[in-house]
This record gives C-alpha cells, sequence and structure tokens, in this order.
C-alpha cells in the first residue's frame, strides 16, 4: 500500500484501492485476534506501570515500511 501510494501521489485514492483493502482486511484479522489484543494490552499496561514508576517516557520504536 505505501508502495502504492508513493509511486501514484494525489490519484492514490483511486488507483491503490486493492491495496488499502488487502491492508485493511489484514489489521482486521490482528485486531479481531483475541491474543494479540492481550499481548498489545499488556505491554502497553507494562510501559504505563515503569513511566508511572519513573517518570521517563520510553522512546517509541520507528518501524520502517517493507517496501
Amino acid at each position: 500500500f505505501t508502495k502504492c501510494c508513493q509511486e501514484t501521489g494525489v490519484l492514490m485514492v483511486v488507483k491503490c484501492r486493492q491495496e488499502n483493502t488487502a491492508l485493511k482486511d489484514c489489521l482486521v484479522g490482528y485486531y479481531s485476534d483475541p491474543s494479540f489484543y492481550e499481548e498489545c494490552k499488556t505491554e502497553y499496561l507494562k510501559q504505563r506501570e515503569e513511566y508511572r514508576a519513573t517518570g521517563i517516557k520510553k522512546k517509541r520504536q520507528k518501524f520502517t515500511p517493507n517496501v
């Protein structure tokens, strides 16, 4: 999807529909998975607890697109 948008520019809304649909289907699969939800929740709660104890924010991990 990212590659399609970068190559297409302003017309990405029209030309990248198929890629957008595939991306949405993939994300819905992850978000509806109870074990993945629990894993994310546990990680968030751990980071929140650490922040409340130290007052220091943990740097966010930057993800690079798989292009």
